[in-house]
């Protein structure tokens, strides 16, 4: 067995190749030496009284400490149980272990040493896991501040690995520690410690980030230090493809902006009205299915999905709705009553509503055997956009008058009236986070997008796009939405709601954006221009990456998982 030997301060830690112990000056002052090797036999240690020692022996004696055996597994064994004090006289490289100390006597001060290894406490900052010191770490000497294995060092040691190696910040100080260092301090040893004070104090703010630094790569090197660590990292503004990762041909579409052409369903089944035909494409087997032609007489204004998918609703120029059967491509039944082209359609349930150039709104159920259950008045001008809220309570049109009205279940005269718009008022979207938030768009004259509170009727927010606000949706992903835009730059805007700062900006269509659909998980816009071309943009992120990945958080939201939308997509293929 190997014994180092290190001349020191009273208690100061050895580390030997076996072991650690400590090593403790027999008497006297003893400066520091040269590290020794020493080869010598293990002898039995006793407790031995440092009175009992003579002073010469004490004087020229260094302190040695030797390795401990190997470690033994359960500290606690007898082979571990201390001795009884013993007054005999040893030679001073026996084992001194320094054990707990007794309490002073007025006499002198005596040192019971024995073989028991008793772990030193004082060296861990419990004030850094929120630990209270026990007292007799507290009362304990502060000769370890300068330790390389102490609590000074493992303060700053453990500061470099969260904030960088800034030599220029002190970490952070242990109260319990530096007030129970400095109240039990003698004298003697001020003037030794004071550095070490003064290295626990911190003189600046310690909670800073250097600005050559990002934020992030604090996480990333701690979790390289320790493995075990879960950090979540900032997160990072989310990118928004620029360009359409789908474009497809639409001849015949037309460029109206008074015209609503395109609705995309629940079963993800694309309607497109082109001419005096329309169109279904099958948005997981891109199969192409031509639903129903109105001949050369009459042509398609406005196309609606009901929300289970299954019915379209077909608005015409001669002012006819029809509804079809699109799983059987069989139309069920048409209605009229209106005078004029349809150009706007919205669902609720089994409730259709419809919005003419000839200013009427008719409530129509398709259950009942008349064309429509009610009349709903007020519009000057065309009625160009329709929408009902998601709990269906309440329901939004605007006008070619630059009105923007809001409709109960059961009235027949609008509830609220906003004309702050100075134009056209097509796009409407309420949000689906937020109950009776209202956003709507204003044509080339207005440019504006408006947010309104139909709960309190207050408005509150206007922002000016600089062109035509064609088409407005929300996703229900995240607090977000789409504006489409016209004269001049025919651009498609992704907002966050509500500093309604631009996440992208989207190009690629030559005329204006009149028509836009999302796609039933949310995630995909199709938006369609008097360029005769429909294109497909990733916009919106999943409902997964939003909810932790949990299908549990999914479903309670209503929100399809991908699993159940394979299933879907299969069956509409099969269909």
């Amino acid at each position: 067995m190997y014994i180092t030997s290190r001349s020191g301060v009273a208690g100061e830690e050895r580390r030997g190749e076996e072991g650690v112990c400590f090593a403790g000056a027999v008497g006297g002052s003893i400066n520091k030496g040269k590290k020794q090797l020493h080869r010598l036999p293990v002898v039995p240690s006793f407790a031995m009284d440092s009175s009992s020692a003579s002073p010469a022996a004490a004087a020229s004696s260094p302190a040695f400490a030797f390795s401990s055996p190997p470690p033994v597994e359960n500290p606690r064994s007898p082979f571990s149980k201390p001795r009884p004090p013993s007054s005999i006289s040893r030679p001073s490289y026996l084992v001194e272990t320094p054990s707990r100390p007794l309490a002073p006597s007025s006499s002198s001060s005596r040192t019971i040493y024995s073989d028991r290894f008793i772990p030193s406490r004082a060296g861990s900052n419990f004030a850094l896991f929120d630990l209270s010191l026990p007292p007799s770490a507290s009362s304990s000497s502060s000769s370890d501040a300068g330790r390389e294995d102490g609590s000074g060092a493992y303060a700053a040691l453990l500061w470099a690995v969260l904030f960088g190696p800034d030599l220029g910040v002190a970490p952070p100080a242990t109260p319990d520690r530096s007030s129970s260092a400095v109240a039990g301090r003698s004298p003697s040893s001020s003037s030794s410690t004071s550095s070490s004070v003064a290295f626990s104090t911190p003189s600046r703010n310690i909670f800073r980030y250097k600005a050559e630094v990002p934020r992030y790569s604090l996480a990333e090197q701690f979790e390289d230090e320790l493995p075990g660590f879960s950090h979540i990292h900032p997160r990072a503004p989310r990118k928004v493809p620029r360009s359409p990762y789908k474009v497809l041909d639409a001849p015949a579409l037309q460029d109206d902006f008074y015209l609503n052409l395109v609705d995309w369903s629940s079963h993800n089944v694309l309607a497109v009205g082109l001419g005096n035909c329309v169109y279904l494409w099958n948005a997981c087997s891109s199969k192409v299915t031509k639903l129903c032609d109105l001949g050369v007489d009459d042509s398609v204004c406005s196309v609606g999905w009901a929300q289970r998918g299954n019915h379209l609703a077909v608005g015409t120029n001669q002012g006819k709705v029809q509804i079809w059967d699109a799983s059987r491509c069989r139309r069920i039944r048409t209605m009229e009553s209106h005078r004029l082209r349809v150009g706007a359609l919205a669902w609720s349930s089994s409730l259709l509503s419809s919005g003419s150039r000839d200013k009427i709104i008719l409530q129509r159920d398709i259950r009942a055997q008349e064309d429509f259950v009610s009349k709903l008045t007020g519009h000057k001008s065309e009625v160009c956009g329709l929408k009902w809220s998601h709990d269906k309570r309440e329901l939004a049109s605007g006008g070619n008058d630059n009105r923007l009205f809001v409709w109960n279940q059961h009235s027949t005269q609008p509830v609220l009236k906003y004309s702050e718009h100075t134009a056209a008022v097509k796009a409407i979207a309420w949000s689906p986070h937020v109950h009776g938030l209202l956003a709507s768009g204003g044509g080339t004259a207005d440019r504006c997008i408006r947010f309104w509170n139909t709960v309190t009727n207050s408005h509150l927010s206007c922002i000016d796009t600089g062109s035509q606000v064609c088409n407005l949706v929300w996703s229900k992903n995240v607090n977000e939405l789409v504006s489409t835009h016209g004269y001049s730059q025919n651009q498609i805007i992704v907002w966050r709601y509500p500093t309604m700062s631009k996440l992208a900006t989207l190009t690629g269509h030559t005329y204006r954006v009149l028509y836009l659909a999302i796609s039933p998980d949310g995630q995909t816009i199709v938006t369609g221009a008097g360029d005769e071309t429909l294109r497909f943009w990733n916009v919106f992120p999943s409902p997964k990456s939003q909810n932790t990945g949990s299908d549990i958080g999914a479903r309670s939201l209503g929100r399809k998982t991908s699993v159940e939308a394979a299933v879907q997509c299969a069956n509409t293929a099969k269909a």
